[in-house]
């Protein structure tokens, strides 16, 4: 099947769901159920890195531990204040991205320090 016949299917799942009594319910319960898997995705990816990587974690200074653990508590802090933070409008989004930005940057600052040691 070429990509404008896949493309069509989409449009016509899209449209039934936007016309069809009872589609708005049914897309905001599937994007629901979306939303609950992805962060699912990340909490298992999460763990199973935390289980890899166990003894270089183990190897931080207890400033680098707090520095990732605070970044990576932030970042999900920020995510979970995503429609809050969006609907102040544009202070609120300016607001998700440097919290975001200063999170990435925490991991990546601990990241440069452990490799400096490595």
């Amino acid at each position: 099947m070429n990509t404008a016949g896949k493309f069509g299917i989409v449009a016509l799942v899209a449209l039934a769901l936007t016309v069809l009594p009872g589609g708005g319910p049914a897309l905001e319960v599937i994007l629901t159920l979306l939303l609950i898997a992805f962060f699912t995705a990340i909490a298992v990816l999460g763990y199973r890195l935390y289980r890899q990587f166990s003894f270089e974690l183990d190897s931080l200074s207890d400033r680098q531990r707090l520095v990732l653990y605070g970044a990576v508590g932030g970042a999900f802090l920020t995510f979970c204040a995503t429609s809050r933070l969006f609907d102040t409008g544009g202070a609120g989004v300016f607001a998700w991205l440097a919290l975001l930005g200063l999170c990435s940057y925490g991991v990546y600052w601990v990241w440069t320090q452990y490799r400096e040691y490595g």
